[in-house]
């Protein structure tokens, strides 16, 4: 299985949104995807950008996103937060 489904907490909109990751993807391209698509869930309450980041929502640990999914260990049901 080439993917993952991740839980992203979104501070902005309160709730939290199951996306379908590629363990491949790079983590930089992760967030820039994951940003825009919850920019669109979200209803206008977050707005994306470059600043984007995504953490572990349970160790507040910042990922590399010079890193792919799989070398960043991330799993099925892993939990972030994007800010």
């Amino acid at each position: 299985m080439n993917y993952i489904i991740v839980e992203v907490f979104l501070p902005a909109a309160n709730k939290p949104f199951d996306i379908k990751i590629s363990k491949n993807s790079m983590m930089w391209e992760v967030v820039k995807l994951v940003s825009n698509a919850l920019e669109e869930l979200s209803d206008g309450m977050y707005k994306a950008s470059e600043d984007s980041i995504l953490c572990n929502r349970d160790t507040g640990t910042i990922y590399n996103i010079n890193l792919s999914i799989e070398e960043l260990g991330l799993l099925d049901g892993s939990r972030l937060i994007l800010i």
